[in-house]
């Protein structure tokens, strides 16, 4: 099992039938140019006729129109702009899978930093307001001081609050806080095997680079910091050296956990089994140490 402190490389309408009208049948002239006046009941019986046969005519070509006409497209359906993807909807509402773990980053990353120290370097997150750094006790090892580099590329000095190194865990404090933005802790008890989850930090000194994974197990038991034994959160999400002490974060964008170690083969990279510390453990012990 492998601490991860240090880097090993750098969204028919029809118009109105037209009327047809129809006159009385023109009469019939005679050769003296008299008009032959047709007997009544003959008469009624040729207009009955005449107007059958128009209904039935206008019936036809009417039937024939309609059938002849192409309906208009039916039109999209749109999402209301205060609904649009990126302006502050739940995930799962009107947006991809990709988009909501796009937000998800964009909404952690400027909490997580770089740590560098003389031993090497690794990653952490801003826990409040008052420039607290939660970090793994392995990153710092026995320095005193750190630099902290923040999302926006900013270099700013830290000191070591404390460690625990049986928990593997340590806190720094920046001395100028202003514009620092604190991570949202959630809770590592509400996870579930198969959950999605982001895994935020520096590995191989790639800062603010964001991997996706899904929880693999919970209460694994593996080896942190000193020779006891704690458990961890397993994920898949690809970690690698560098990684250690950045944010196990879920899909709403809550830490869960802290990254602090892989299982490796020969070649020492990640092969998909990673570990990080309970935030519900991590949370209670970097309190304490803030306030001893």
């Amino acid at each position: 099992m492998n601490g991860l402190g240090e880097p090993r490389g750098p969204d028919f309408r029809s118009g109105a039938l037209p009327g047809l009208q129809q006159g009385p049948p023109p009469p019939s002239p005679v050769a003296d140019g008299r008009v032959a006046a047709a007997p009544r009941g003959r008469l009624l019986v040729t207009a009955a006729l005449v107007a059958a046969l128009t209904g039935g005519a206008a019936g036809v070509a009417g039937a024939r129109l309609i059938e002849g006409s192409e309906p208009a497209p039916a039109a999209l359906p749109r999402v209301p702009a205060a609904q649009a993807p990126g302006q502050g909807q739940n995930q799962g509402q009107g947006r991809t899978p990709a988009q909501g773990l796009s937000a998800t980053a964009a909404q952690v990353l400027p909490s997580v930093v770089s740590v560098e120290t003389r031993r090497g370097s690794g990653s952490g997150f801003v826990i409040d307001g008052s420039g607290h750094v939660l970090t793994n006790a392995h990153v710092v090892g026995l320095s005193t001081s750190a630099t902290v580099v923040l999302n926006d590329g900013r270099r700013l000095s830290a000191t070591v609050v404390g460690e625990d190194e049986d928990e593997d865990l340590a806190v720094l404090r920046v001395g100028d806080a202003s514009g620092l933005t604190p991570a949202r802790l959630g809770r590592s008890s509400e996870l579930a095997v198969g959950d999605q989850v982001l895994a935020i930090g520096s590995p191989l000194g790639l800062s603010g680079t964001v991997t996706a994974g899904i929880v693999s197990a919970l209460d694994r038991e593996v080896g942190l910091g000193g020779s006891s034994k704690r458990t961890a959160v397993q994920t898949d999400a690809s970690i690698n050296p560098g990684n250690s002490g950045g944010p196990l974060v879920n899909a709403r964008g809550e830490v869960v956990g802290v990254n602090t170690a892989i299982a490796t083969s020969r070649g020492g990279g990640n092969i998909g089994i990673g570990f990080a510390i309970p935030i519900d453990r991590a949370a209670p012990i970097a309190e304490s140490i803030i306030r001893n």
